[in-house]
């Protein structure tokens, strides 16, 4: 099945829940998940080396979009309890997969807030700490420009956006240096970057 389908809002699929685990940054994080989603088989190489890279705020707002079965945001929830954290995704089943990950990783839902929809559409009158997203290249170059492009305005100065990209990441750094003034190279591995850029005006 083509990934390109993941991207779609309508998808139906049916099989039976897997469970996967990882540690990172010294948290364990548990997820159901099932054939069919991004990285149902375990924890995608790109999200990780993004997580253990991220710069988490001490407290506030931050978002996971394109959150798929939950990992950044669920995986920031864990490493700093005190966050508010949002996840938005376009796909149900994935949200889905994500309320109940909440609850297998013994969340509390005040903190966590998953809402279905399009890229910013769901948050649009929301401002972010920080903004992280594995963006979708399957779904097509226009989606990853849009999460780059739209991320200043869901930003408070000094918020960051925190991408990872492996497909493209030279093109991404670019877009998000012309987008912000600045980037930054935070890791880089296997051929993925974690990179940063910071709304650093008003």
């Amino acid at each position: 099945m083509s990934d390109q389908h993941y991207y779609s809002e309508r998808v139906r699929r049916k099989g039976q829940y897997m469970l996967i685990s990882d540690v990172v940054r010294g948290v364990t994080v548990e997820f159901e998940v099932v054939p069919g989603l991004f990285s149902y088989e375990g924890v995608d190489e790109g999200t990780k080396l993004l997580l253990e890279h991220a710069e988490i705020p001490s407290s506030g707002t931050v978002l996971d979009v394109g959150c798929g079965y939950g990992v950044i945001g669920i995986t920031l929830a864990k490493l700093n309890p005190s966050l508010k954290v949002y996840m938005v995704d376009i796909n149900k089943e994935a949200v889905r997969l994500a309320e109940r990950n909440v609850v297998r990783n013994k969340l509390s839902k005040e903190n966590i807030v998953i809402l279905h929809g399009n890229l910013y559409e769901p948050v649009k009158n929301i401002v972010f700490d920080a903004i992280y997203s594995n963006p979708p290249f399957a779904a097509g170059s226009q989606v990853v420009e849009k999460i780059i492009v739209e991320a200043p305005q869901h930003l408070k100065k000094d918020g960051a956006l925190q991408i990872v990209a492996r497909k493209g990441a030279e093109k991404v750094e670019n877009l998000m240096r012309k987008t912000f003034g600045n980037v930054e190279v935070k890791a880089s591995k296997k051929g993925y970057k974690v990179l940063l850029s910071r709304k650093l005006d008003l």
